[in-house]
């Protein structure tokens, strides 16, 4: 058998075996970049929800897509200012200084 295959719970064992069959770097691929900064943007945007809910209570829905729209960088700007919110108020208002 193939010593590969005892590695399996290793994804860095398993990154560098595909990279050298392939003879690739998979880091240096668009595509693998694209998702893998998709991957922190929506672990982001699930804390926040989380945080957002904890700090203010539900959601109205349009503020939720409004927040899961967000970009990466309004997303860790949120994730900040949430701290001092004290209420959907505070939210609302944060989300009214993106528009104007």
């Amino acid at each position: 058998m193939h010593n590969y295959i005892f590695n399996i719970c290793n994804p860095e064992f398993c990154q560098r075996e595909v990279e050298a069959m392939l003879g690739i770097i998979l880091q240096e691929i668009r595509v693998y970049r694209e998702i893998k900064q998709e991957g922190i943007q929506q672990g982001e945007k699930s804390l926040i929800l989380r945080q957002l809910h904890r700090r203010v209570g539900e959601l109205a829905s349009d503020v939720r897509q409004l927040v899961e729209s967000l970009p990466l960088e309004q997303l860790e700007n949120l994730g900040e200012a949430l701290l001092d919110f004290t209420s959907m108020t505070d939210l609302q208002a944060w989300l009214a200084a993106l528009e104007s």
